[in-house]
């Protein structure tokens, strides 16, 4: 499946949502802050940042269902301005995993103030680093964004 796929599925879950929740308004600032709450939620899953305890990380399929959260997220802002990318950024190099939760709050903040295709590539750069971090690839996220798209529809269904 091309990388781009994801974006029309994203808009179709949109469309749906829309549709059963009679959404009517720009809904662009409140996804805005779904993505914020979303990475930070990553970031608890991965609890990196959390020098005073000893637990590990949640098991890698939880901490990549909170990722592909935020992906969905991505896409639909993307979908709401007109962008899209055509595949996943390539990254190399292991990084300081609390630092880039930083970088990528930052970018994602910078997209929402700033909406510009540029600000966009930024945002998926930030979160491919994140992936690459945490051992993710792109058929790991897509398959995962696909299985969480379906169970999207199936909470819509049910009245979530």
């Amino acid at each position: 499946m091309e990388f781009k796929k994801l974006f029309e599925m994203q808009r179709e879950l949109d469309r749906f949502i829309e549709d059963t929740q009679n959404i009517e308004h720009d809904v662009f600032n409140e996804k805005g802050l779904a993505l914020l709450v979303e990475l930070s939620e990553l970031a608890n899953e991965t609890r990196c940042f959390k020098f005073w305890s000893t637990k590990g990380a949640s098991e890698r399929d939880v901490i990549l269902e909170e990722f592909v959260d935020s992906i969905h997220f991505m896409l639909s802002l993307g979908n709401m301005r007109g962008f899209a990318l055509q595949q996943w950024p390539t990254v190399e190099g292991k990084q300081d995993l609390t630092l880039w939760f930083l970088y990528t709050t930052t970018a994602v903040l910078t997209f929402i103030e700033q909406q510009s295709e540029q600000t966009y590539i930024a945002m998926w750069n930030a979160y491919s680093v994140l992936a690459f971090n945490l051992d993710f690839t792109e058929e790991d996220i897509i398959s995962a964004y696909i299985a969480k798209n379906e169970k999207n529809y199936e909470r819509q269904r049910s009245g979530y």
